[in-house]
């Protein structure tokens, strides 16, 4: 009696995953736009069904089978799973609209703890003022949860994620605030710099603007972001005293997310050249940074090394991992020599070979390469004020 149930379902979840296949592969063949919309219909359909019962494992499984074999077919793919979990349908004054689960990345970096949790409702009303008037179009819907996350702190998977984004659409109507108590059990880990996350969910009439650089003679992203952080920011100051913080452009939920992974790596960069310049008290020039590939079954990331000029220690360390259409080919190091000398490095050491992806045995951490090549471990001075954070 037990056997069949499970029988059933891992059949299903085959014929689902190879549908799944079939239908983004075709899409990514078609060659009108009348016949992309036919696809993408069958397959949004076919999302929304497979998010409504949870099944994280066949999304998984289809995505998983074509970015080994068809990673046109895998984009298709990936953007409508995306696109059915952050975006819902409501009613709004006996009229239908669309929500968009949306995102603010906060990067910080702070020797000491940088903040997550409730926002409270007084901060909660005073972000929720100032994306609306600086950010979303004029006559759109809001609600905002009542958290600041931690990557560790956000919704696991696609389901999870829809989940939330529902929780939050179904507010917009009264431009609501969600309580997430439930986040605050998952303890953000420590590290010299980390991304926190505001999130909320966007409503407006299909067809109409969600975003003020979507309106008729409205302002550039680039305006928007200015104008958020210049005046947007000032509700969090208090929450984030003792840090360094910036924000990104409040966007769609996984826009947001592979956005705060690309622009944190930079960050992450000059944050550590502040965070020695102040906890030695010296001046960046009297620093020297190594640079090192490191490999896995291909190249997988980039490790910084930091020195003291002529001394060993290794002061602090900065992994900056490969993202989504990167190789070896991709001028990273082009970049983060930039960075580094933007930010006062003057003396830059780049190994020509490469390196494992070794981490210590106790505690986990990745080596970082110094001058000779070897990888060692991070050795951060001792200062009373300062705990020892890890670099993200």
């Amino acid at each position: 009696m037990t056997k069949r149930p499970r029988t059933v379902r891992r059949s299903r979840g085959a014929a689902e995953v190879d549908e799944l296949i079939h239908i983004a592969s075709s899409l990514s063949l078609s060659c009108t736009l009348a016949e992309d919309r036919f696809w993408q219909d069958k397959l949004v359909d076919l999302l929304e069904e497979i998010i409504a019962d949870e099944d994280e494992d066949t999304l998984n499984s289809a995505l998983d089978t074509l970015s080994k074999t068809d990673p046109q077919a895998w984009n298709e793919l990936a953007d409508l799973v995306e696109a059915c979990t952050e975006t819902q349908s409501v009613i709004i004054n006996k009229q239908e609209c669309q929500t968009v689960l949306f995102a603010v990345p906060l990067l910080a970096w702070s020797r000491f703890n940088i903040p997550s949790g409730p926002l409270g409702d007084e901060r909660a009303q005073h972000l929720r003022q100032h994306l609306s008037e600086q950010v979303f179009a004029k006559g759109v819907h809001l609600s905002l949860a009542d958290f600041l996350f931690s990557p560790d702190q956000l919704p696991q998977g696609y389901c999870n994620t829809a989940k939330l984004s529902k929780m939050l659409a179904k507010l917009t109507a009264e431009n609501g605030t969600l309580a997430c108590e439930q986040a605050s059990s998952a303890e953000p880990a420590a590290f010299l710099t980390d991304t926190r996350y505001l999130l909320g969910a966007i409503a407006a009439p299909k067809g109409q603007a969600l975003f003020r650089w979507q309106e008729d003679e409205g302002s550039t992203r680039k305006e928007v972001l200015a104008q958020w952080q210049k005046q947007g920011l000032s509700s969090l100051q208090s929450l984030f005293a003792g840090c360094a913080m910036e924000s990104l452009l409040p966007v769609s939920y996984f826009a947001a997310w592979r956005e705060s992974d690309r622009a944190s790596r930079g960050y992450s960069l000059r944050a550590t050249v502040s965070f020695l310049q102040l906890l030695l008290n010296i001046e960046a020039r009297q620093l020297t940074c190594i640079i090192a590939a490191c490999h896995g079954k291909r190249l997988e990331e980039y490790r910084v090394g930091f020195i003291r000029r002529n001394e060993e220690p290794m002061l602090h360390g900065v992994v900056w991992p490969l993202l989504d259409g990167e190789d070896e080919h991709t001028e990273c190091i082009a970049e983060i020599e930039t960075i580094l000398r933007e930010s006062g490095i003057t003396d830059i050491v780049i190994h020509e070979h490469t390196f494992p992806m070794d981490q210590c045995d106790d505690c986990g951490n990745p080596l970082f390469p110094n001058l000779d090549g070897d990888l060692l471990h991070i050795e951060t001075p001792e200062n009373n004020d300062t705990p020892s954070p890890h670099l993200h």
